[in-house]
């Protein structure tokens, strides 16, 4: 994005551009189901996660998450989790990937399985920028 008038350096990453931070809850279709947009890029992803209506309303248990359900060949009830990156934080309901400083054969299993659950989210936001080019150049 293009530097805001008079924001100083409250849009700048520690990548080293200008940015806001947007928070998206897609599902396996490729629909959005919850789009926080507006944080600094000064911010962290993690304390900006904790600041959305979304994380309250899971964390009360009012945001509508779906009941557990039975997967296909199986008895046991699986619940519904959010997928997200090392900039959350662990919770019942939130999968992360472990960390890469010295994971196991299974943890890697696990940590590449849930990469590409996350690629999911990463296709929504291709699907959105092909129909509305106005995504893939620099925001004014």
């Amino acid at each position: 994005m293009k530097k805001p008038p008079n924001s100083c350096s409250y849009y700048y990453n520690y990548k080293g551009f200008h940015s806001i931070i947007l928070i998206a809850v897609a599902d396996a279709g490729y629909k959005f189901l919850y789009v926080d947009v507006g944080a600094e890029g000064v911010a962290s992803v993690g304390g900006t996660w904790s600041n959305c209506s979304l994380h309250d309303a899971v964390e009360d248990h009012t945001a509508g998450v779906p009941q557990p359900e039975l997967l296909p060949n199986d008895d046991k009830p699986v619940p519904y989790h959010f997928v997200g990156d090392d900039a959350f934080a662990l919770r019942t309901w939130m999968m992360k990937p472990f960390s890469h400083r010295s994971q196991v054969q299974r943890e890697r299993i696990y940590s590449y399985r849930l990469s590409r659950a996350h690629r999911v989210l990463e296709n929504a936001f291709g699907v959105l920028s092909h129909r509305f080019h106005c995504f893939l150049a620099t925001m004014q």
